[in-house]
């Protein structure tokens, strides 16, 4: 073995024992400092609910409780067995809360049916449940019951259970007096995990389902274990089991009982719309704290649009969120000072937990300071720093177009050039990779793609390129973003991806250090991209048909995005109808997809229009210098 080799694997070695070390330590520190106990609380249907409390030891003053509900599992079960963490940042444990953890209904340990995203009532009879109802009967024996408690419950989660955070904001339980729902579920059709603007999330969904989807026959503390699929690389394995119902016949076989239901709900059905929680936040009482990751791929759009849902329907609500350069869930325990090939210059995620998230709940829960002085906390990823506003997106933008024109320049006049459109031949079973990176049925999907160099797809024939010339001076943009198309096909459907990228400067630097040997110089930044199926551009309820040869305009709405493009940078635009298998490959034939044949998916020849007549365009808000 070379000095080389030995001294990597030294490395590796160190790593490791340090890691394991220090979560002995933390699992040492809560076994002495805590104590632990199992209860089973009865809801007002008669189902009981697992929960495992943490208090600490010291019965000399009173606490509050902070609780986290579940799909996930609270384990480790047993009251001799304790957790290696415990709330939503290392030093809650130390400063003294009690943990309440609570298995969802239907879900390991906990009685009754699981449902996934078990849509709200907003009308119920006495012993009818939804997932506010069991949060409320939860903290009503809580607060009865649980020795040494000041009266005050928090609530926080990630992803799934931050969903269950906010809907037990909803009708909330009067004690519970603030909440910090991070990464928050809101709406799986339209922007988060399963579909974006009706595309399927193929391989995130499928990768996620094939486990969790499991019935669970009883109470068990074992998770389910799905089945495993030999593929040294995700792409040619989802190919191969295009059409998307393959994967049912010859892998799943019917197992998994929602993805069933996805198969047979491909429209914004009584199915989705039912599971949306946006229309059930009105007057919410507690405080909120929403967070989210601005490279977070699975759910960028609960957090944006939980917020500004609570602050349209409630003026006077006291809800807050913060975004930073993370992807999902990082900042709870990494540092968020790099992500991909780039260094964002400081420890972001303490300062998010020392500045915002700690304070907040302090307040609330203990009394101690006061309320946080915003309403929104903001990363900007071109500049990175964190800006802080009254509100969120900020008053001082303007809107700001940049229009496609001949030659794939981009620019802020309508000055379009001589060819009134650009054109690419889509081909579904030759599709546009998501990703430059190869990954086997181990990985769940590469949480970097979001801030990944796009050269890897700028020279396909099939992708259609639009950059303006080197910027005058910075350019920040903060707030949603929106592509205006006018296209034509040669079928009958097809998806359409945009993208917005920062090209740097063919001589800027390379960082320093640089492992990965990154060439700085040209480099396409991805920024912000959103898909939308074509023949949901109308309606998400009555998807149409397009007419072939018939120009036609299709809105896409992008996410959020806050970011300075720097000057002597260029803004850049690309599309494309095809990002997979992130997304399943549409056939380019008006068809229920899920149930579609090989002869439905036909190439396509797809016209992006950019003249006086049909100005393409991408519609910004941008700062006020």
């Amino acid at each position: 073995m070379c000095i080389k080799v030995r001294f990597q694997f030294f490395v590796v070695l160190i790593f490791i024992f340090s890691f394991l070390t220090s979560a002995q330590e933390k699992e040492n520190y809560i076994e002495k400092n805590y104590d632990k106990n199992e209860y089973r609380i009865k809801m007002r249907d008669g189902v009981h609910l697992h929960t495992i409390v943490y208090s600490p030891k010291d019965k000399t003053k009173k606490y509050p409780m902070i609780m986290t509900r579940t799909p996930y599992s609270i384990g480790p079960y047993g009251e001799d067995k304790f957790a290696k963490y415990l709330g939503p940042a290392e030093q809650f444990v130390k400063d003294g809360y009690i943990f309440v953890l609570q298995d969802v209904r239907g879900r390991f340990m906990s009685e009754g049916e699981f449902d996934n995203m078990r849509p709200h009532k907003t009308e119920k009879t006495k012993t009818e449940t939804d997932e506010s109802t069991d949060t409320y009967d939860t903290i009503e024996w809580l607060i009865k019951n649980i020795p040494n408690n000041n009266g005050k419950v928090g609530m926080w989660g990630n992803s799934y259970p931050g969903f269950y955070t906010i809907m037990g904001a909803i009708d909330a339980h009067p004690n519970l007096v603030a909440v910090s729902p991070q990464a928050p579920i809101s709406d799986w059709f339209i922007g988060d995990d399963m579909h974006h603007n009706g595309a399927f999330s193929l391989q995130m969904s499928f990768n996620f389902f094939k486990n969790f989807g499991i019935p669970r026959k009883a109470p068990t503390t074992q998770w389910q274990r799905g089945v495993e699929y030999p593929s040294p690389d995700n792409y040619t394995f989802f190919l191969k089991h295009t059409p998307i119902k393959k994967l049912n016949e010859n892998i799943l076989k019917n197992s998994i009982p929602f993805w069933d239901s996805i198969m047979t709900h491909g429209n914004y059905d009584y199915f989705w719309q039912q599971r949306s929680n946006l229309q059930h936040l009105k007057n919410i009482k507690p405080a909120v704290l929403i967070v989210g990751g601005w490279y977070d791929a699975e759910d960028l759009y609960g957090p944006l649009n939980i917020y500004k849902t609570i602050e349209k329907n409630d003026k006077d609500n006291q809800c807050r969120i913060v975004m930073g350069p993370w992807t999902h869930g990082s900042w709870i325990a990494s540092r968020g000072d790099s992500l991909g090939d780039f260094y964002f210059g400081s420890n972001t995620a303490d300062y998010y937990r020392q500045k915002i998230l700690i304070p907040f709940f302090n307040y609330y829960l203990k009394g101690i300071g006061k309320p946080l002085d915003s309403d929104a906390y903001m990363f900007d990823t071109g500049s990175n720093k964190f800006y802080s506003f009254d509100q969120w997106p900020p008053e001082n933008v303007s809107a700001s177009e940049l229009f496609l024109s001949s030659d794939g320049q981009l620019s802020f006049s309508s000055d379009f050039g001589s060819e009134e459109f650009s054109e690419y031949l889509s081909d579904p079973w030759n599709p546009v990779p998501y990703t430059s990176k190869f990954l086997d049925s181990k990985n769940f999907y590469n949480r970097t793609f979001m801030i990944e160099d796009q050269r890897y797809v700028s020279t396909r024939p099939d992708v259609l390129t639009f950059e303006t010339e080197p910027l005058e001076s910075d350019l920040t943009i903060a707030g949603p973003i929106e592509a205006n198309l006018f296209v034509s096909l040669s079928s009958t459907d097809a998806d359409f991806v945009v993208k917005v990228i920062d090209v740097y400067p063919d001589d800027e630097p390379n960082p320093e250090p640089n492992p990965e040997q990154v060439e700085m110089g040209g480099y396409q930044r991805l920024v912000r991209a959103e898909i939308m199926r074509g023949k949901f551009r109308n309606s998400y309820e009555n998807p149409e048909p397009f007419i072939p040869d018939k120009v036609e305009e299709l809105k896409i709405k992008l996410n959020d995005a806050f970011h300075t493009f720097k000057k002597g940078h260029k803004i850049m635009i690309q599309i494309h109808s095809s990002w997979f298998p992130f997304f399943d490959s549409n056939p380019q034939t008006f068809t229920d997809i899920y149930n579609a044949d090989e002869k439905d998916f036909v190439k396509a020849q797809i016209k992006v229009y950019h003249s006086k007549e049909y100005p393409s365009s991408v519609l910004f808000k941008v700062i006020k210098q």
